[in-house]
């Protein structure tokens, strides 16, 4: 099984190479936005957009509802295995 986390595009690093930061839970990280390039829009677009990450890639673009619900429920499962 696969998971995605969601993460929002917060910055360009490198249009070329398709690189961006994403922060998610107050953590940001480089990712690679090659998946989502593809539809001719500019990179510089998605930015504030939220994705879909998984291994460093955004999979898909996803509205802030769905981002915001599955960040809670991934907080649940933290807490329930808190000792």
């Amino acid at each position: 099984m696969c998971l995605g986390i969601p993460a929002q595009v917060v910055a360009i690093v490198d249009a070329d190479a398709g690189l961006a930061l994403a922060e998610t839970a107050g953590v940001r990280r480089q990712i690679n936005l090659a998946l989502l390039a593809a539809d001719d829009r500019a990179l510089s677009a998605l930015v504030g957009e939220w994705v879909l990450l998984h291994v460093g890639f955004a999979m898909a673009r996803i509205d802030q509802q769905e981002a915001e619900r599955t960040l809670a429920l991934l907080a649940q499962m933290e807490a329930s295995h808190e000792p």
